[in-house]
């Protein structure tokens, strides 16, 4: 098992030896070309996966044909359409490597069975859990609230290992903005910085 995604661990919560040793067998790691979709709407999504190394994109096609980003991961964060795999109901997601990749991969059979088996490791999972709806719903809620340039602002302030790895069409997308607007704000926070210094 990955000494990065063991560190991970143990960093979040308190795991025995046999922990780790569950952990081990019910995963596996896979490597994942840039570009390639390890879901596609309509299919369900029956994994969630620990990225070891790369980025990913969760994404949907609007009825315009527009991209419209959900979420992205990178190094030390998790990934799947957690939707999907929770109901077992099919995606209306696609998910893409923006980078040739690494992930821990857990089926969603051997999850279940390892949450169920190691009640420290699913300790760990619920409280992931819990901080990433509250991260989701703030965004939503600065989506329909804030001006584009404080979700900009708080974007690079939250995401700084992200932000420069994203193409910014993503980031307009994940910010509820025009690529338009966000070049414009762009450009101001430059100014600002430059007054600044």
């Amino acid at each position: 098992m990955s000494p990065t995604f063991i560190d991970y661990l143990q960093e979040k919560g308190t795991l025995t030896r046999e922990d780790l040793e569950l952990i081990a067998t019910a995963s596996i790691s896979k490597r994942v070309r840039k570009g390639q979709y390890l879901l596609e709407e309509g299919e369900v999504s029956d994994f969630v996966g620990f990225v070891v190394k790369g980025s990913f994109r969760l994404f949907r096609m609007g009825d315009d044909q527009e991209e419209h980003m959900m979420r992205f991961a990178i190094e030390n964060w998790w990934v799947s359409d957690f939707i999907s795999f929770m109901s077992g109901q099919p995606s209306n997601c696609y998910l893409e490597a923006l980078e040739d990749s690494e992930i821990i991969r857990f089926s969603k059979e051997k999850w279940e069975e390892l949450l169920a088996a190691s009640p420290n490791f699913r300790r760990i999972i619920e409280a992931l859990t819990a901080k990433n709806f509250e991260a989701h719903q703030n965004r939503i809620f600065s989506n329909i609230s804030d001006p584009a340039e404080v979700r900009y602002e708080k974007f690079v302030q939250q995401y700084p290992n992200l932000y420069n790895r994203i193409p910014l069409y993503m980031i307009a997308s994940f910010l509820g903005l025009t690529r338009e607007t966000l070049s414009r704000v762009r450009k101001q926070a430059v100014k600002r910085s430059q007054v600044a210094s």
